[in-house]
């Protein structure tokens, strides 16, 4: 199986190079067929993300410098790619696919995004028609490798990112997020992973606070919420069941005096307050406070780094997982490839049948004895069947072939008689 992988990713380049190398979705389906339009390219899966770029593909001899040469010129890159690149093929490369699945190379370890990633990419392929019968079977089984890792071990459980830490804290104080509120404030990259988890877990509301409402408008309608200034936090916070923070305020935003007056308005029911920032956004003592479950982003760190153990745990079961998956897909593969000959081998024997078995007829409606004809047939038979490997044998004891004349023995089962 001519299977190789071409590619850089976050532990090989930088990110000033992994952006240059990116593939935004309206490049994908031109670059596939000009990949597939090289000499010894068959078949082309390109999965590109922020943290990598590889170029799955079934490929010839030689196909490994004209892949790298074509992904040098498609971004102009002239030669920085040298230190960067890696290429796998054969069980490297399918243990490889079936790990990116499983999140176990990923930069942070099991994340669940890149098997929606890799999906996207094979859909794209597939609907290309640059995927083929060698990376069709390849991607489903990566595909379901991942989900039984991700059944039988506990590797996408434990939180690892302060923002997917901070809502899976708000899911021991809120059994459902369906009839609550949720108070971002912020408008970064760590308010709206956070939006996306609380989207994910079925959120009611969502009011995002931001000292540009431009900004916070803008989030707001991905994540249909609502929008609203830094300054009207105190009036809005009495509608939240969590509020969870990330700007970089050198001065908290809310103090103590305004969750007291939310607390009155909300008759005691509890607030869960996530600080993420930096300096904090929340001040100190409104810990004091009963019904608020104030959470620092050192709290957090605690609950990441312990979960993280618990990855690295469950990551070394799936690596268990994924190498009986890849000895049992390679075996199939094998399999696979030596069918085309076993239909061939089979092919001829029936042609060569069909024309004794013809002969054979004809003598038996010319009255030839039933004996003489069944002779004629096994005769006839095993003649044909066995003159091209007599043929090639011979040549091959002429030559010294010992390897032909041992495969030879092994094929036909000589080395079992006596």
């Amino acid at each position: 199986m001519p299977l190789k992988i071409m590619g850089i990713n976050h532990r090989t380049a930088p990110v000033d190079i992994r952006e240059k190398v990116a593939f935004g979705r309206e490049q994908l389906d031109e670059a596939l067929r000009e990949l597939v339009g090289l000499p010894a390219i068959d078949e082309m899966v390109i999965v590109s993300t922020c943290n990598r770029t590889e170029l799955y593909g079934e490929c010839g001899p030689g196909s490994s410098k004209l892949v790298r040469e074509w992904l040098m010129d498609y971004h102009r890159l002239q030669g920085q790619l040298d230190e960067c690149l890696y290429t796998l093929d054969r069980n490297r490369a399918i243990t490889h696919t079936f790990s990116v699945a499983c999140g176990l190379d990923s930069a942070i370890l099991g994340e669940p995004q890149i098997l929606g990633q890799m999906k996207d990419a094979y859909r794209v392929a597939r609907d290309a028609g640059t995927a083929g019968p060698v990376l069709h079977p390849l991607f489903q089984q990566a595909f379901s490798v991942a989900k039984t890792v991700r059944t039988d071990t506990d590797i996408g459980v434990s939180a690892v990112s302060v923002a997917y830490a901070a809502v899976s804290l708000a899911r021991q104080i809120f059994s459902s997020f369906t009839k609550h509120c949720a108070l971002l404030v912020g408008a970064g990259e760590t308010i709206e992973l956070t939006a996306r988890h609380l989207q994910r877990r079925g959120i009611g509301r969502m009011i995002i606070a931001n000292r540009s409402v431009s900004k916070a408008r803008a989030l707001a309608q991905e994540f249909k919420g609502f929008a609203i200034g830094l300054d009207e936090i105190p009036d809005h916070m009495a509608e939240a069941d969590m509020i969870i923070t990330a700007t970089a305020s050198p001065e908290p935003l809310i103090n103590k005096g305004h969750v007291e007056q939310a607390l009155e308005a909300r008759r005691r029911r509890p607030i869960f307050v996530a600080d993420l920032a930096v300096p904090r956004d929340v001040a100190a003592d409104v810990a004091e406070l009963q019904d608020v479950y104030l959470y620092t982003v050192d709290d957090l760190q605690d609950v990441i780094r312990e979960n993280l153990r618990s990855r690295k745990e469950a990551a070394r079961q799936a690596q268990q997982i994924i190498e009986a998956e890849v000895e049992r897909f390679a075996l199939a593969q094998k399999v696979r490839d030596a069918a085309p000959t076993i239909r061939a081998m089979r092919g001829n024997a029936e042609r060569i049948r069909t024309d004794v078995t013809q002969q054979a007829i004809k003598l038996l409606e010319s009255g030839r004895d039933a004996a003489a004809v069944v002779d004629f047939l096994a005769h006839s038979l095993t003649n044909k069947l066995m003159h091209q490997p007599s043929t090639r044998l011979r040549k091959a004891g002429e030559k010294g072939d010992e390897d032909l004349l041992i495969a030879a023995r092994s094929l036909f089962g000589l080395d079992d008689e006596k």
